[in-house]
């Protein structure tokens, strides 16, 4: 097992861990979880032996092989399944000695060792692991120079799984993926033989991947038992315990120090006084937790076009050779939000581009509203960034005629504030960068937001801070995401895009997810374009729009219950030995405001869908 005893580590004369301490099973799967900059890519390394502990000590078993993807292959004329094939050192010398041993003892050794790794089915298994993170047969027998640097690094990823080390160490590695992959290394990680620690910020991959989660916090390590969710919890209620005892705590010392000053100079109360002197000093303060800093996306509001905002009537588009996509009829309201799905290659971002106006079409026609503004995210549009100007002068060079502290505020409303906007690109992190890039891109308060990955390096915190503004935004949008709780929470239709032509997919995004994972090909829906159906009558629209309203607030109220019996719960008095028939009454309460709760969501999901229908 991996055992982090009492460890200390500066960087920069700044503290990233005061004597912290974890114990990771043999075998487990973790997340490690904390805020951008508390020192999680400097843990890795310090595990790695990369980095002097300053004090304590990491312990791991004797000849523990450590794995982890320190950065993309290189370009060379060596075909992706040979490089993955060589990512196996021990397999590779072994072969190479065995073609030049004379020894017949040593060589039974070698084939006894090459029988024991499974050498002979390793040109299988490496090209399982190729498949899945998005390489045909014939791309893996293509040379790496023939890849950018992107794809290079699934070629490094899948050397390194490959290989099963002892203790595979990844950093963000769906960053570099799309959600085909995503969902592929995912379940993947769950079968893995051997230990595994994964830095990430994707919700799902951190509830169905890993059985425990390592919380990297205020310099000391923690780990907790579950996925992120029942992490997320057990946190919030911990936070509300503690913040109930400081607050009893502060007015018991506030009572013990009003006797004190009160009766302190009095002889005949002196020695009570001196006792409660002393029973300040021994009281051990509770310090109750700082509560996350609240993270925001504020996108401006476009004024409201006339539907539809896109249409496109047998439309084809392509690079100037043979059309990549082809018999387009596609409708876009400014209320839609739709998810693209389909597996790398065939189109998602050939359309998006077509959308954005990025890409004319080849044949057939494609009509925008005249007042049409399209905001559009890439994820190389960050790398695309001027690295020596800062943010406020990005803007500067957009808003010429803007003062600064309007800009200033614009910047905030993302979270680049003072000492970020006077920074220069170059020195933010990959989530200000991304913060920047997105606010360029809906700078100009677009009707329609194109967003491809928007997700790649935000934290957490920053995801469900952009899953709200993107709730409230009254905008169109289009999102390409390997992020399926991005997905679900703010597409309501999918289009899939798949051999040339865009239909919708039907079912939901877990289905999808099924489907996937077995490895059945996703069979095209009947054809038919994708526009809306004609809608139903005005009365019929009240009638569910009411019906949606009525589900809405009986959400509503249940969950004002559930927070009133939560806070509830987090009484300390409440565990006490005398009120435990109190206890129990309540949290047969809070079962019931949990299992209402679920009905009233399955009646609002299902009052939506029929609302939904009506639009179609």
């Amino acid at each position: 097992m991996l055992r982090i005893e009492d460890i200390t580590y500066n960087v920069e004369g700044r503290p990233l861990f005061e004597g912290a301490s974890a114990t990771i099973p043999t075998g487990h799967k973790v997340g490690l979880v904390g805020r951008n900059g508390a020192g999680k890519t400097t843990l890795f390394r310090l595990i790695r032996g990369e980095l002097a502990l300053e004090g304590g000590t990491i312990t791991l078993p004797g000849r523990a092989r450590i794995g982890g993807v320190a950065q993309e292959v290189p370009s060379s004329a060596t075909s992706l399944l040979d490089t993955v094939l060589q990512a196996d050192e021990e397999r590779t010398s072994l072969l190479a000695e065995a073609e030049h041993a004379h020894d017949p003892h040593r060589i039974a050794e070698i084939q006894h060792r090459l029988s024991d790794i499974d050498a002979w089915s390793a040109e299988g298994r490496a090209a399982s692991i190729l498949s899945g993170l998005g390489f045909d047969a014939e791309a893996q027998k293509r040379p790496c120079s023939d890849f950018s640097g992107g794809w290079r690094m699934r070629v490094a990823l899948a050397g390194v799984l490959f290989a099963q080390p002892d203790y595979l160490l990844l950093d963000e590695p769906t960053n570099y993926l799309d959600l085909e992959g995503a969902l592929w290394l995912e379940s993947y990680l769950q079968k893995y033989p051997h230990t595994v620690l994964i830095i990430s910020h994707d919700r799902g991959l951190l509830n169905r991947a890993v059985q425990g989660i390592l919380h990297l916090d205020d310099r000391k390590l923690t780990y907790w038992q579950g996925g992120y969710d029942q992490f997320a919890r057990q946190v919030a209620e911990r936070r509300a315990v503690l913040q109930a005892e400081a607050k009893k705590q502060e007015a018991r010392r506030a009572h013990l120090q009003s006797f004190v000053d009160r009766f302190k100079a009095k002889a005949s109360k002196a020695v009570q006084a001196q006792s409660r002197v002393k029973m300040l000093e021994r009281m051990t303060t509770i310090t109750a937790p700082e509560d996350a800093k609240k993270v925001v996306f504020t996108f401006p509001a476009p004024e409201e076009l006339s539907p539809p905002i896109i249409n496109m009537e047998g439309a084809a588009v392509g690079y100037g050779g043979p059309a990549v996509l082809k018999k387009l009829s596609l409708r876009i309201d400014q209320d839609d939000r739709i998810a693209l799905l389909g597996r790398n290659g065939e189109g998602k971002s050939t359309l998006s581009k077509l959308l954005a106006g990025k890409l004319e079409v080849m044949e057939g026609k494609i009509t925008r509203s005249s007042k049409l503004r399209i905001g559009y995210f890439a994820q190389h549009q960050v790398d695309e960034l001027f690295i020596d100007e800062t943010p406020l002068q990005h803007l500067q060079r957009l808003r010429p005629a803007e003062g600064q502290p309007r800009l200033r505020a614009r910047l905030a409303g993302f979270g680049l504030m003072a000492d970020q906007a006077e920074t220069v690109v170059g020195r933010l992190s990959g989530g200000q960068k991304a913060r920047l890039s997105l606010l360029l891109a809906t700078i100009d308060a677009p009707h329609l937001l194109i967003l491809d990955e928007p997700t790649n390096h935000l934290d957490i915190e920053s995801r469900e801070a952009l899953v709200e503004a993107l709730t409230e935004y009254s905008g169109a949008v289009i999102l390409v995401s390997h992020d399926m709780h991005l997905l679900g929470l703010v597409a309501d239709r999918l289009w899939l895009v798949k051999g040339g032509a865009v239909t919708p997919f039907t079912e939901d995004l877990e289905a999808y997810r099924r489907m996937l994972l077995a490895g059945d090909d996703v069979e095209k829906p009947v054809a038919k374009p994708v526009e809306k159906q004609k809608k139903a009558s005005r009365d019929d629209m009240l009638a569910l729009k009411a019906e949606v309203r009525k589900c809405e607030e009986r959400l509503a109220k249940l969950n004002d219950m559930r927070d009133k019996l939560a806070k509830k719960l987090a009484d300390p008095e409440l565990y006490e030995a005398a009120r435990i028939g109190e206890l129990e009454t309540w949290n047969k309460k809070y079962a019931e405001v949990m299992n209402g709760l679920d009905k009233a969501e399955a009646l609002w999901l299902s009052a939506q869908e029929k609302l939904e229908g009506a639009v179609a």
